[in-house]
């Protein structure tokens, strides 16, 4: 048998020891800042110490986090991201220049805050965070960019005092924590606002502009409404979605100073994956039959997706989609094509929605593990056909041949 090595026994320490939502769901879902200010100040950690990008939202955080990530690079500065959940190792959560943390430097922050002996009830997430705080700064990274975990007033990385803020759009989901209407949700978003600091807004939407407004006005702090400017875009080969992201990042970056050339641009659209690990967001994983890999998980993401999804598939569409057991999973089967062929996928997460629940949900094809739902789908599939992967983080944990995203 094959021995632990001590990076894999301090993930599975992390894992075991601290409440993660990635494994346990709401459960280990621990609003407030308490913890977080106490655990920084117990390790000595300035969350003020390098200027930062903020970045909230339903849909859109992790690429609008990536593009401004890789927009500083590109201009020539060592940036610091972090992001979550991992796809398939925890490293992936705090990069510097698209390089994962190194694992020793993984064992060393857990071993020092092991040798501590903190009686601090911090969830996985709030130790996370410390943690890339702790690695930029020892890596003296000119600039950091920190997406937020679940919402953003009570989110653990709402101790830092960006540059700029970005909330890029709102919608339903996770309605438990942070509210039933758009209006509740946005205002727990716009929790990240801060004093005389210039917040970008992604979205404009009649339920939540006024929220925004309100919001920004009580703290004087300047806001921006991407619909509200302009952009030469001809020179970006992006769309739908993905170009609504990368403007928000450069509107972003402009609004605190950045020049951005397009030659700037175009360069950090060309070395996205290598500047940030960027992975799983209409990724095209096989040219022939054409796959796509894809996080979209709440009806707001996978109604954003779709028309780029049907565009690129000149055969028939497949979708092969997994959920977690608390997604409302009827509401996004609905919204599916009903020419294309739908079949749902069970992962080995333990929050996976198991047979049982799809069969429920009257879905006719089921497949217990994403290997052999590919091998399957694929041999019912013509050159011309695409198959979609869809709906959450942890199906695409299960990819069979790719454990590392670097």
């Amino acid at each position: 048998m094959k021995q632990e090595s001590a990076y894999q026994a301090c993930v599975n320490w992390l894992f075991a020891r601290f409440p993660s939502f990635q494994n346990l769901g709401g459960v280990a879902y621990k609003p407030g800042l308490k913890r977080v200010h106490q655990l920084l100040e117990l390790l000595q950690i300035d969350p003020q110490k390098q200027p930062s990008i903020h970045i909230a939202g339903t849909n859109g955080k992790g690429s609008t986090a990536a593009y401004c990530a890789s927009l500083l690079q590109a201009s020539g500065l060592k940036v610091g991201l972090f992001t979550s959940p991992h796809i398939f190792d925890f490293s992936e959560r705090i990069r510097v220049n698209g390089e994962p943390i190194a694992e020793q430097a993984v064992i060393d922050f857990c071993t020092r805050y092991q040798a501590l002996d903190a009686n601090i009830d911090a969830s996985f997430f709030e130790l996370t965070f410390a943690m890339a705080l702790a690695y930029f700064q020892e890596q003296a990274c000119d600039y950091i960019v920190i997406e937020t975990g679940l919402g953003g007033r009570l989110d653990a990385t709402n101790v830092i005092s960006p540059k700029v803020s970005i909330i890029t759009n709102i919608g339903l989901d996770h309605q438990e924590f942070l509210g039933h209407t758009l209006p509740e949700i946005a205002t727990e978003k716009a929790g990240i606002i801060k004093a005389h600091t210039p917040v970008v807004i992604g979205e404009k939407s009649t339920a939540t502009q006024v929220i925004f407004e309100q919001q920004s006005s009580l703290r004087n702090a300047p806001i921006y409404f991407i619909d509200d400017n302009y952009f030469a875009t001809t020179h970006l080969n992006l769309s739908g979605y993905r170009l609504t992201n990368f403007k928000t990042a450069i509107l972003a970056l402009k609004v605190i100073g950045f020049g951005l050339t397009i030659p700037t641009q175009i360069a950090a659209l060309e070395t996205l994956s290598s500047n940030t690990g960027f992975f799983g967001r209409l990724e095209l994983w096989q040219q022939e039959p054409k796959i796509i890999l894809d996080v979209s998980h709440n009806p707001a993401g996978i109604a954003a997706t779709l028309p780029l999804i049907e565009e690129q598939c000149a055969g028939q569409l497949f979708i092969l989609y997994g959920a977690s057991k608390d997604k409302d999973a009827k509401e996004i089967l609905d919204l599916f094509p009903k020419q294309a062929q739908v079949a749902a996928c069970v992962f080995s997460n333990p929050r996976s929605k198991s047979v049982a629940d799809w069969q429920q949900l009257g879905v006719a094809s089921i497949f217990e593990d994403l290997p052999s739902a590919i091998a399957q789908i694929e041999k019912q599939m013509q050159p011309q056909d695409l198959l979609w992967i869809t709906g959450s983080f942890f199906l695409l944990s299960d990819l069979p041949s790719q454990k590392k995203i670097f």
